[in-house]
């Protein structure tokens, strides 16, 4: 029982040896450019998020959690919902790639 124990002991510590020697820098900020890939899948929410409101469906919000889209998303469908001048899916897909971009802060969008 001893040895099974010593052996599973030291086979764990073997393994740590194997890790890397240091912990690699953790970057908090996306590139630009997957912002805009996100925006862009915003976009395509907001267009549906008109869809449902032109169907009378009832507002569908995301759970927040702290992270930025579901709260982005939130911000776009309720406006969405309560603006009556987005009649188009054109409108709905530019307001929201726009208000995301803005949000996230998005460098170099025209």
């Amino acid at each position: 029982m001893k040895r099974l124990c010593l052996s599973m002991i030291f086979a764990l510590l073997g393994t740590l040896g194997w890790g890397p020697a240091h912990a690699a820098n953790v970057q908090d900020e996306m590139p630009d450019a997957e912002k805009m890939r996100f925006c862009k899948r915003i976009r395509d929410h907001a267009i549906q998020a008109l869809y449902r409101r032109d169907g009378g469906v009832p507002m569908k919000l995301y759970a927040e959690d702290g992270a930025n889209g579901p709260r982005i998303m939130n911000v776009i469908i309720r406006h969405i919902y309560e603006d009556s001048q987005i009649t188009t899916p054109q409108q709905a897909g530019v307001y929201g790639q726009d208000a995301c971009n803005q949000m996230m802060e998005t460098k170099g969008v025209n």
